[in-house]
């Protein structure tokens, strides 16, 4: 009986000797997998930080006047492709169908454009200019010339600094002089020379038009 207790106290430490030994090699791996998933987590808050990270913003500024769409069409295709911000100049006053009836000489439009003193209140918030370097300025062609309201545009603001570039939307009449007026009226800024755009114009013949500029 005595031997059997002895055997059994060996047998004992011996299954105690073998537990602790497997605890001790399975630690490592434990530490080693917590590690391994450690390193992934940072990992994936750093990737999370970059992708969070805001737009750094444009120095494109896309201004435009549109009384029917075409000019905003063409406005929002300089946007998408310049990936410059866009502000609509909206009129105080909407014009009606009955306002832009040029063949009668009674209606707003043909009244207005009479009248080179006449400056149509803008309705939409001022817009800041700093931080832009470029303008693109779009208007449509009333009587050979851009509406007054581009009038009461460019004389509000200070363009020093800013590189502006004039497109029109005209269903024959080309830009003519209407962006020497308005450069004439805005007395600072860069100005070069305008292009006029029929309605509809193309995704492909606004990028060729903006790369020619870029020559």
């Amino acid at each position: 009986m005595k031997i059997m207790r002895q055997l059994s106290g060996l047998f004992i430490v011996v299954c105690l000797i073998f537990s602790m030994t497997g605890c001790g090699n399975s630690s490592p791996f434990d530490e080693n997998n917590t590690d391994v998933q450690e390193s992934g987590a940072e990992q994936s808050t750093e990737t999370s930080a970059v992708d969070a990270e805001p737009d750094a913003g444009t120095d494109v500024l896309v201004a435009y006047f549109s009384a029917t769409g075409n000019t905003k069409a063409a406005a929002e295709r300089i946007a998408e492709l310049t990936g410059g911000e866009i502000y609509e100049i909206a009129p105080a006053d909407s014009y009606t169908e009955e306002d832009l009836d040029y063949s009668n000489d009674q209606s707003r439009t043909s009244q207005e454009m009479d009248n080179p003193d006449v400056r149509p209140e803008i309705g939409s918030e001022d817009i800041v200019m700093d931080g832009f370097t470029t303008l693109y300025l779009g208007y449509p062609i009333w009587h050979g010339q851009a509406p007054r309201i581009m009038s009461t545009f460019v004389e509000h603001y200070n363009f020093d600094g800013l590189t502006v570039i004039p497109f029109c939307t005209s269903g024959g009449s080309g830009i003519g002089s209407s962006a020497e007026t308005l450069e004439d009226l805005a007395g600072s800024g860069n100005w070069l020379e305008g292009e006029r755009f029929n309605s509809g114009v193309s995704k492909e013949e606004v990028q060729t038009w903006i790369e020619n500029l870029q020559e």
